[in-house]
Formats: C-alpha cells, sequence, structure tokens
C-alpha cells in the first residue's frame, strides 16, 4: 500500500503540502465576517449569502423574517462572488481559494470544482439567456464557462473544457455580462474597462476614465451602455457604440465598491466606504436620494426584482433589509454640501445577525492553548490538541491575560495560525509540524484521561486525530499495534514499545486526543491552493478514501499509515563546577541527552558521577575544591557506608544546585527550556553549572 501512495504521488514530490485544520461550530448558522455576495430568489423567497468566513448561506424570507435553511461549506476562503442560475436550481461561486464551485441550490451540496484559475477568484458575470458565467480574478484571466456542463459534472469526474479572455495587465476585480451574452466587461486595478465580444473571444475596445481600481459593472440588456463603479468615488456611464463615458456621478465622498441597476436601466444604486446607500436617476444626476446610512463600509447590494426593498451588507456580519417605499416623494440629496437630507430609512425592516469574528490570537508559550479576542471584545481560550473552544473569559486585555497563563517553558512552534476566515484555521508544515516533543508530565490530561506517556510528540498526536476515520490509517495502526505487542509490548509507562527500542519513540493504539468528527481537514500546496477539503468523520467514505490517497503527503502518510516516529531531539551540554568555569583546573563534563531531561535528572548525575566518587575518598584523597583531583587515578578508599548510601529526591535538591551563568534553576525545568530563556548564546551549547551546599 505505501508503494502505492509512492506511486500515485510521484508526480507531486516537489510540491510541498500542508494540513490544515478549522475550530468552528457544526452548524454555523451565522455569518462571522463581512458578507461579499448575495443573490435573490424570487420564485422560492430564498436569499444566497457568501462572506469572508468561507460559508454560503441559505435563508428563507417570508412574512418579514429570515430562517436560516442551511450553511454551505467546501470552500476555504473567502467566497468573494455568487450567481444563481437555471432558475434557481444551481449556484456557481468564486473564491479566493483560487476555485469555482457548482452547487445544487435546493439541495445545498456542492457537486464539482474547478480549478483553472491560478489566484483568488474576485468576480463572477452571468448571461441568463444562454447559462454562460465569466470567472475572473488576480490572475487577469477570464474564463467562460457553459452551466448546463458545469451541472453535469461530479466531483470525481470534472474535467471541462473552456474558453479564455487574455489581454488583462492587472487584477480584475469586477466583471460583468448582458443577459444575450453577446457583450463581456471587465474592471481592474489597470484603472480601464476592457470589453470583449465572448463568442469570437476578441477584445472590442478600452474605456479609460477612472483615476483608481475599478471594483463594480453593471450592462443593460442589449450590451450598449455600461455603468462601473471605481475607488476613486465616482460612477461612469459609458457609451459602448461611442466608445465613451457620457456622464460622470460624483455622489459619493469616498470609494464607491457595489453598484446595481433596475431593469430598465433608469436608475442606479450604490454604496461603499462612505457608508452611505444612494439611489441616483441615470437621467439626472442632481437627484440622487439617501436611502441610508450604515455604521460600517458597504460590500455588497442586492435589489429585489420588483424595487420594492433592497439588501444590502457591510464589513460587518449583519445583513440588512431596506424598504424602498416612499422613494420617489424622499427629497434629493443637496450635492453642494449645503445641506443634507433626511435618509429614506433610519432602521433596518429586517436584519439577519451575523456573529463575532475572531481578530486577535495569541499562542501561549506551552504551544497548544490559544487565547483570541473577537469584535465585541470578548475573549476566549482555545485547545489545539482537542480543536475545541475551552473556555469563555470575557473582556479582558489580551495581553495581559497571555502574562498570567504563560508558564516557564519552552515547546518549539509546531503549527501556524491565520484568523482569515474569522475562525481559527491551524496549518501544520511538514517542516516543524513534528519538532514538538513534550513530556508527559507536562501534558494537561483532557477528557477525563490521564497522561501515562513518558513523552509525546503534539505533530504526531494531532495528524493520528484528524485522520482517525480514514480506513488505511485505522488499519495500519491496529497493526503496528498488535505487532508491536508481538515484539516489545507494553512498557510501565502505557507505551507500546518498537520492538524493545527507546521508549521516547513509542507507538500509540488509539489517538488520545478526539476532535470534534466535523472539523474541516484541508490539504493544500503552501502557496494556499487547496487540493482537498473534508470533515474528519468524512475519511472513511469511498470518494474520500481515494483522495486521501491521492493528495496526502509522504510525510503524513509515513506518520498516520507507516507508523512512523517523529525525529527525537537531543541537546549536547556541558557541566562545570560553580565558580570554576574561567579555571584552566577546571573540570569540564560534555553530555548529549534528550533535551526533555529536567534539572534534577543532571542534579543526581552530578551526585552519581561526581559527588558520590568524592564521598567515599578519605579527606585527604580530595581536592581542594573537596572532589576528587582530576590527576588522581586511585581507587577511592571505602569511608564507612557512604557508598551505599542513596539520597532521597529531595535531599539531592537540597544538596546540590544548579545554575545557568548566574540564574539559579528549578529542578523542575528541563534542558530546552533553560537554554531558551537563560543560555545568551542560542548558537552554542549550554553549560550548567552545579553548586555542592553540602556533604551528607
Amino acid at each position: 500500500m505505501a508503494n502505492m501512495h509512492t506511486k500515485v504521488n510521484g508526480t507531486q514530490a516537489k510540491r510541498r503540502v500542508q494540513v490544515s485544520f478549522v475550530i468552528r461550530d457544526e452548524e454555523e448558522r451565522r455569518h462571522r465576517a463581512g458578507v461579499n455576495a448575495m443573490q435573490y430568489d424570487p420564485v422560492y423567497n430564498r436569499l444566497y449569502t457568501a462572506g469572508r468566513d468561507s460559508f454560503i448561506r441559505i435563508w428563507s424570507i417570508r412574512n418579514n423574517r429570515a430562517h436560516w435553511i442551511q450553511t454551505m461549506e467546501h470552500h476555504t476562503d473567502w467566497v468573494n462572488d455568487i450567481v444563481l442560475c437555471c432558475g434557481g436550481r444551481h449556484l456557481i461561486s468564486a473564491s479566493s481559494d483560487t476555485t469555482v464551485k457548482v452547487w445544487n441550490a435546493q439541495k445545498g451540496f456542492c457537486m464539482s470544482t474547478l480549478r483553472t484559475h491560478k489566484d483568488y477568484v474576485k468576480a463572477l458575470a452571468y448571461a441568463k439567456d444562454k447559462e454562460h458565467v465569466a470567472s475572473a480574478g488576480f490572475d487577469r484571466a477570464i474564463f467562460l464557462w457553459d452551466v448546463n456542463t458545469l451541472t453535469a459534472l461530479t466531483a470525481s469526474n470534472n474535467t471541462v473544457t473552456t474558453s479564455s479572455l487574455t489581454g488583462n495587465k492587472d487584477s480584475i476585480y469586477s466583471i460583468a455580462m448582458n443577459p444575450p451574452g453577446t457583450v463581456i466587461v471587465s474592471g481592474s486595478t489597470e484603472k480601464v474597462l476592457r470589453v470583449w465580444d465572448p463568442r469570437s473571444c476578441q477584445k472590442l475596445m478600452k474605456l479609460k476614465g477612472h483615476t483608481e481600481n475599478v471594483r463594480s459593472i453593471v450592462l443593460n440588456r442589449d450590451g450598449t451602455q455600461c455603468l462601473s463603479a471605481s475607488s476613486d468615488g465616482t460612477i461612469r456611464l459609458w457609451s459602448l457604440g461611442q466608445q465613451q463615458c457620457v456622464q460622470t456621478f460624483r455622489n459619493h465622498s469616498e470609494g464607491v465598491w457595489t453598484i446595481q441597476a433596475n431593469d430598465s436601466f433608469t436608475c442606479v444604486y450604490s454604496a461603499g466606504r462612505d457608508r452611505k446607500v444612494l439611489r441616483t436617476s441615470l437621467r439626472d444626476s442632481e437627484s440622487s436620494v439617501l436611502i441610508c446610512e450604515e455604521s460600517a463600509p458597504v460590500l455588497r447590494l442586492e435589489l429585489v426584482p420588483d424595487e420594492s426593498s433592497i439588501w444590502l451588507s457591510t464589513t460587518h456580519s449583519d445583513i440588512r433589509n431596506y424598504s424602498l417605499r416612499g422613494i420617489d416623494t424622499q427629497p434629493p440629496v443637496d450635492m453642494d454640501g449645503s445641506g443634507s437630507a433626511d435618509p429614506l430609512s433610519t432602521t433596518a425592516d429586517l436584519v439577519i445577525p451575523g456573529a463575532p469574528s475572531i481578530r486577535q490570537y495569541r499562542v501561549l508559550n506551552d504551544k497548544r492553548f490559544i487565547l483570541t479576542k473577537d469584535t465585541e471584545g470578548n475573549g476566549a481560550v482555545w485547545d489545539v490538541l482537542t480543536a475545541r473552544k475551552v473556555e469563555n473569559i470575557g473582556q479582558v486585555d489580551l495581553d495581559e491575560e497571555v502574562k498570567k497563563r504563560n508558564k516557564m517553558v519552552f515547546i518549539p512552534n509546531w503549527f501556524s495560525v491565520d484568523v482569515t476566515t474569522a475562525m481559527l484555521s491551524v496549518h501544520l508544515d511538514e517542516h516543524d509540524a513534528l519538532a514538538a516533543w513534550v513530556a508527559g508530565r507536562d501534558m494537561e490530561a483532557a477528557e477525563g484521561g490521564n497522561i501515562r506517556w513518558p513523552t509525546a510528540n503534539f505533530g504526531k498526536m494531532m495528524l493520528e486525530s484528524l485522520l482517525e476515520f480514514w480506513p488505511l490509517a485505522s488499519f495500519n495502526q491496529t497493526a503496528h499495534y498488535e505487532n508491536a505487542m508481538q515484539n516489545g509490548g507494553m512498557n510501565e509507562n502505557g507505551t507500546i514499545m518498537n520492538g524493545g527500542g527507546d521508549g521516547a519513540h513509542a507507538l500509540t493504539r488509539r489517538p488520545y486526543f478526539h476532535v470534534p468528527e466535523h472539523t474541516p481537514v484541508i490539504f493544500s500546496e503552501v502557496n494556499g491552493r487547496t487540493l482537498f477539503r473534508m470533515h474528519t468523520r468524512d475519511a472513511s467514505g469511498e470518494i474520500e478514501n481515494i483522495l486521501l490517497k491521492e493528495n496526502v503527503p509522504q510525510w503524513v502518510y509515513e506518520i498516520v499509515v507507516e507508523g512512523k516516529e517523529a525525529p527525537f531531539n537531543k541537546m549536547t551540554f556541558s557541566l562545570v563546577q560553580y565558580g570554576l568555569l574561567q579555571a584552566r583546573e577546571a573540570r569540564r563534563e560534555r553530555l548529549s541527552a534528550s533535551e526533555l531531561i529536567q534539572i534534577r535528572k543532571v542534579i543526581e548525575h552530578v551526585y552519581d558521577r561526581i559527588v558520590r566518587p568524592a564521598t567515599v575518598m578519605a579527606p585527604s584523597e580530595r581536592g581542594s575544591n573537596g572532589l576528587a583531583s582530576q590527576g588522581d587515578k586511585r581507587s577511592p578508599t571505602p569511608q564507612n557506608s557512604a557508598a551505599e548510601y542513596q539520597p532521597t529526591v529531595e535531599e539531592l535538591e537540597d544538596m546540590i544546585e544548579m545554575y545557568c551563568g548566574e540564574q539559579k534553576l528549578d529542578p523542575g525545568l528541563d534542558l530546552r527550556t533553560v537554554k531558551h530563556f537563560h543560555w545568551r548564546n542560542q548558537s552554542t551549547d549550554l553549560v550548567l553549572l552545579y553548586k555542592i551546599k553540602r556533604w551528607h
């Protein structure tokens, strides 16, 4: 089986693949960050919302109430745009995870994934009459898709041909296509609009006028006129026949990020960074009506087809709906700045509340627990090994809380964290995932258990937990366990000896820590391109089993399937008597030991190898320092029963003190922690000093 895995991944040998997982609730009913896109279905009275937390949610809108139906999850980064197509049966989504996905909109599952783009996919355009979709993004490419072909794809058979439009010189942020699919217009950080004929894939023209990024575009039905909104604060109306701007609207004080036009293309609804939502007549640029003013920049508008209301989303997680009744009698905004009309609405008619998002985090130095602070100022404690929140700590100063909770311990970094999706995403990379060996005594028990191992590797335990339900891993773990029991058996610490090897290298029959079964596990290239995503519980599925064999990197396969142990770290250090570090006659003993060895073990070594030989000599045979002379090769002369005497741990620690420089060391510290906190030159070997306080 291992050979098969190597063969399958042979073409991927040079690709660095990391494993990630997200700590989150099982259902995630509410958006946790800004909502980037919305689509309203008037037939089924459904609202589809897509956000920066990577989820797409479906809401039933009836009797001025919103009822959560489902959360659709498959993306691993921001969902930037969605389009509802095929009469509301299917949904297409575009994401910063570089994919375009096809969904069954009614049942809420992902049908297939398109991986044609090489960078963030920022925008989609839909030609309703032809059921065509265009996608565009930061790779500067535009791809054309036949929706009927896309909906026939499956998760295992998603090969599809596509037409492409090239020529953009910068990242594309916006794209539009008219319903008959005869014109495509794109906008980018190049500050120009590019126009194509999608039937021939020929570029028709380039329109100049904006001075900043073009964020949103709308075309009229016949493709003769175009509206564009820009970060320069303007909205421009273009005549494609004349190939020029025919009117400029300067109704916003800051960048305009989203626009919607009515079906008759007589007015435009706009919003953006200045938080104001306006309706402006295309026939009279002075007729802007202020609909509402939000508390945060507006990301997206979605006009209900009959123009009875408008949905909006902001950089916060709430979604709001405002009635447009009475808008035609509302006085316009005074554009010269001498006065300001009241908004049409001061409160939304319907609010779909969002949830707070994590904005700050700190990893404690035990490299297991993470402290976070959300947008409401509330703190929480999370356990990486169990992928769960373990404590709410309320309104706290995060840095002060870290100081209170940090311990005098050093554990190498074995994971990285990001909160891009407003939740904790934890990443394990080949280079450091297996770096964190810890002593069992230093681990906190979880789920009511007791830590019985002498040592454990955080990364290995984490990988085994994430892939606990993968049959290949489960079968091989059981086989390794049974084989180890036959060859080595279980030692007194509750670990399985691997053929009589070092007790630090032990196999466990089952993962000690269990993550929630709904935890998303993601395999991706280190540059962020997602290869495969699943829930931990789905690893036993037939399709998931195939995809795991294709995408699990060799370093993970060796750990969870072959039972390979992580490399164990040793440290070289020297022992010198306190006060004689610079003396020529100083006895310097160079040693090598596990970096997890505690100082009390070094004290025992000092007693056994240095103090005890001196105590059994006659006083006249000892050196001036009370120890045996380094040049004295004579056998020690027994003095009473000193040779047989063995002090207790407490007596040893009262007899011998250990120092690093002038810092007296706690006997419970390990070598790794001592070197990190007390040794100045991390690139050189640690030197420990021993001081004999008294003779027994």
